[in-house]
C-alpha cells in the first residue's frame, strides 16, 4: 500500500500545443481520499487504516509528475492531502472528517487553483452517511469555487452518484480488472485536465468544461463476474478507446459499481465526456444498452465451487500444481475484514492437509495478539494459539491452532510482523495487521516457496497477475464473509429500485443526462 508505483506503467502521449487563450502553466491542486469499504463487514476503517500523504511526498506518489517529465513541467502542482487505505469496512466518521477538513483547509490556504486533480476510489462508505464521495466532492467544489476545473480518477468498482457527477468536470476510471492500468488512469485524468486548460477558451471557464453524458445502468455484480479478461466485460471495455478517438469526445468510461455496499448509488454507470452533444449522447446510451443486454451473460472469472469442491479438485491425483484456491468471501482487497477463520478451520480438519504429505500455504489471518504470542515463543517452538475472528467472527469464531512456529518476519510496511505456523504440511500465515497477498515475494519473504507448493489458499477474488501466472489450475471458492460472492444472501435493503439481479424484472430507459456541471438535463 505504501510502495511507490512503477514508473514503467506510464503511457500517455505528448500534450497538445497551448492554444491561443489557453493557460500556459496552470496552477493545479491535488487531493482526495481512496478506499473501497464494505458495509457488510464489521471492520471499521479508522486513522490507522490510512496512509496520508501531503506535499512533496504526495507529488512523489505520481511518477508522471517526476522532474523532467512533460506533465510535471506543464503546470504548477500543489499537492495538498491524500488519504489511501487498503479496502476494508466503513470509515470512522471522525477519520473521514479529519481528512476532508484537511483537504478543504489546504484548498483555502493554498488556492486559488485553475484545476484540481481529485484522486478518489468511488466506493468509500462512511458510518452514518450515504454517498461519501458526493459529500467530499461538494466540499471540494465549495472550497475551490465555481470556475476551477476538477478532473477525477476512479476505480471501475466505484459509483458515480448524481452529486459526484454534478460537482466534477472530467471523470475517468480503470479499464482493466484486475487493475493493471490503475496508474495509467491517474495519468489520463491529469492529461485530460491539462489538455482542457491549455485549450482555446478565451478566458471563459465555461468553455473549458466538456459536456458529460451520464447513464446509470441498474445492474450490480461482483467484480469476479465482471473481469475484463472475459466476455462480455472485455468487449464492452474494448469500445472505450474507440469512442475516445471520435471527434468531439474527451473520455469514455464504464463503472461496474461496488457490490458490497448497501447504498442507492451502488450500480453500474456509463459516462462519456466531450464537446459534441450528439456523439456523447449516442455513445453513452449505446454502451449502456450493451451492458444491460449482457447482464445475464456475466460469469465468474474462473470455475467456482464450495470449499469442499475446490479441495476435492486440488487433492485429486491428476491436479496440476501449484493449485490455487481463492478464499473469496473474506477478500481484504474487496473490503473483507481479513480475519474470518472459517476456511482455515475447514482446512485444519482435513487429515490429508496436515499429515505432512503435501505442502499447503494459507494466506492469511491478521491477529496482533496471536503474533505477539508466537514471537514470545520463538521460531521452532510448538505452540497453541488462538487466532482470528476478533473483527469478523463469521460462522466459526476464534480458532485454536497447535503447530510449530516456522518463521517470524519483521518489517513489512503493511503487515507489520508476520509469523508462519506449520501444522504438518499446512503453513498458515498470521499477520500483525491486515495485508493482501498478491505477489510471490509476499510468500518468499516468509521462507515459503509458492512455486513448489501443492496448494496455495489466498484471500482474494480473481487472481492478481503474479498469482494468475503461478496457478497451474485454480478454483474460485464461494466462501462466507463480508464480501460474499452470493450477493442475494447478504441482505441489501437500500439499493435503487429495479437493480438486477435483486429485481430481475426491471426495464430501464437508459437515457443519458447531458450537460456541463450545474446545467445537466435529460437528452432528447
Amino acid at each position: 500500500m505504501n510502495a511507490r508505483p512503477d514508473a514503467h506503467q506510464i503511457w500517455m502521449g505528448p500534450l497538445s500545443p497551448i492554444a491561443e487563450g489557453g493557460l500556459a502553466r496552470p496552477r493545479i491542486g491535488i487531493g482526495g481520499i481512496s478506499i473501497e469499504s464494505s458495509t457488510f463487514s464489521p471492520h471499521v476503517s479508522g486513522d490507522e487504516a490510512f496512509t496520508v500523504r501531503t506535499g512533496a511526498e504526495l507529488r512523489a506518489y505520481y511518477p508522471f509528475l517526476d522532474a523532467g517529465r512533460e506533465l510535471a513541467d506543464a503546470a504548477e502542482w500543489v499537492p495538498l492531502v491524500h488519504g489511501r487505505s487498503l479496502p476494508g469496512g466503513a470509515v470512522d466518521p471522525g477519520t473521514y472528517r479529519r481528512m476532508k477538513d484537511a483537504i478543504v483547509a489546504g484548498i483555502r490556504e493554498q488556492g486559488p487553483f485553475d484545476g484540481f486533480f481529485f484522486d478518489i476510489h468511488g466506493a468509500m462508505s462512511v458510518i452514518g452517511m450515504v454517498d461519501a464521495e458526493g459529500d467530499l466532492a461538494r466540499a471540494v467544489r465549495n472550497a475551490l469555487g465555481p470556475d476551477t476545473l476538477i478532473s477525477t480518477s476512479m476505480d471501475l468498482h466505484g459509483n458515480v452518484s448524481e452529486a459526484l457527477r454534478d460537482e466534477v468536470d472530467l471523470l475517468t476510471c480503470y479499464r482493466m480488472a484486475p487493475h493493471e492500468d490503475w496508474l495509467n488512469t491517474k495519468e489520463r485524468a491529469v492529461h485530460s485536465l491539462l489538455a482542457r486548460l491549455r485549450g482555446a477558451d478565451g478566458g471563459d471557464p465555461l468553455r473549458r468544461r466538456p459536456l458529460k453524458a451520464w447513464v446509470p445502468v441498474p445492474v450490480l455484480l461482483p467484480g469476479e463476474k465482471t473481469s475484463t479478461r472475459l466476455e462480455p466485460a472485455r468487449g464492452i471495455y474494448a469500445q472505450l478507446p474507440e469512442i475516445e478517438k471520435l471527434d468531439g469526445v474527451v473520455d469514455a468510461s464504464v463503472w461496474i459499481g461496488y457490490a458490497w455496499a448497501d447504498e442507492p448509488r451502488c450500480q453500474a454507470y456509463v459516462v462519456v465526456t466531450g464537446d459534441d452533444r450528439e456523439v456523447i449522447t449516442r455513445e453513452s446510451e449505446r454502451v449502456a444498452r450493451m451492458f444491460w443486454d449482457a447482464r445475464e451473460d456475466f460469469v465468474f472469472v474462473a470455475e467456482t465451487a464450495t470449499l469442499d469442491g475446490a479441495l476435492a479438485k486440488a487433492l485429486s491425483a491428476d491436479a496440476a500444481r501449484p493449485y490455487v484456491i481463492s478464499d473469496s468471501g473474506d477478500n481484504p482487497t474487496a473490503g473483507g475484514a481479513g480475519d474470518v477463520t472459517w476456511t482455515l478451520g475447514e482446512l485444519l480438519e482435513r487429515t490429508e492437509l496436515v499429515d505432512g504429505t503435501r505442502m499447503t500455504l494459507v494466506a492469511s489471518i491478521f491477529d496482533s495478539e496471536a503474533v505477539a504470542a508466537a514471537v514470545q515463543a520463538g521460531v521452532g517452538e510448538t505452540v497453541t494459539l488462538t487466532a482470528g475472528a476478533r473483527v469478523d467472527d463469521g460462522p466459526r469464531g476464534p480458532l485454536q491452532i497447535t503447530g510449530q512456529i516456522f518463521s517470524i518476519t519483521d518489517g513489512d510496511l503493511d503487515a507489520g510482523t508476520q509469523v508462519v505456523i506449520a501444522v504438518g504440511g499446512l503453513h498458515t500465515i498470521i499477520t500483525q495487521r491486515r495485508k493482501p497477498f498478491h505477489r510471490l515475494d509476499d510468500f518468499r519473504m516468509l521462507g515459503l516457496d509458492p512455486e513448489n507448493a501443492d496448494i496455495v489458499v489466498v484471500k482474494i477474488g480473481y487472481l492478481e497477475p503474479e498469482l494468475y501466472d503461478l496457478a497451474a489450475d485454480w478454483t474460485l471458492a464461494l466462501t462466507p464473509g463480508g464480501v460474499d460472492q452470493d450477493l442475494l444472501r447478504l441482505g441489501h435493503r437500500h439499493l435503487a429500485a429495479g437493480v438486477y439481479p435483486f429485481d430481475p424484472a426491471g426495464s430501464p430507459a437508459l437515457t443519458a443526462v447531458v450537460g456541463r456541471r450545474g446545467e445537466e438535463s435529460h437528452a432528447c
